[in-house]
């Protein structure tokens, strides 16, 4: 697309918080769009406690991944996912990887990587989450903020199709993050090597 037929943003008019709780802040926002059509819009965003967050594809071995077994009260039931968190501030994205891996799954990295970024349902929120790769694991444990002890699972990340079939793993962004990180892994392993 070419820059002259690129949308333009549109024009905010106002910014109004609607509510705030511990966790979440609701801001409503006035929009002009160019074609002069205008529109209120609702956004769910963070208190601004944290920085960003991650998710981490961890494997302990190359055909292998860690995912954890956790209460998710949006659904009120247990689901099967990948282990994730806020960046706390003075943190960077590799340092709060490798925290959060130790404290849900009792692992440090010795390698952790950007993988890609992704947003969930960004036309109602402003939350971005950047999934690392970590290998090279080792045994550590850091204590988390987690009510209960997470259950800790190992998975065949060349059997994602099994995974989806169980009623228990279903967050978009974990099962983005696995094809990701297993087409990663095929392409890499797929070279020649140089030695």
């Amino acid at each position: 697309m070419t820059d002259e037929h690129a949308p333009h943003k549109p024009q905010v008019l106002a910014r109004r918080s609607v509510a705030r709780s511990r966790l979440f802040h609701v801001e409503e926002m006035e929009l002009r769009f160019a074609n002069g059509a205008e529109r209120t819009f609702e956004r769910l965003g963070g208190t601004g406690r944290g920085v960003g967050a991650v998710m981490i594809v961890a494997m302990p071995d190359p055909e292998h991944v860690l995912l954890i077994r956790e209460y998710a009260a949006g659904l009120e039931d247990y689901a099967l996912t990948l282990p994730k968190g806020l960046v706390d501030p003075g943190e960077d994205l590799v340092t709060a990887a490798n925290r959060e891996l130790m404290e849900e799954c009792g692992f440090g990295a010795q390698h952790l990587e950007p993988l890609v970024e992704l947003t969930l349902a960004p036309n109602y929120m402003r939350h971005r989450m950047q999934v690392m790769l970590a290998t090279d694991l080792y045994p550590r444990r850091l204590p988390g903020d987690e009510p209960e002890p997470l259950i800790v699972e190992t998975h065949a990340i060349d059997e994602i199709g099994a995974l989806l079939a169980r009623e228990d793993f279903h967050e978009a962004r974990a099962i983005a993050a696995l094809y990701i990180a297993r087409d990663k892994m095929r392409a890499e392993a797929s070279r020649p090597s140089l030695w």
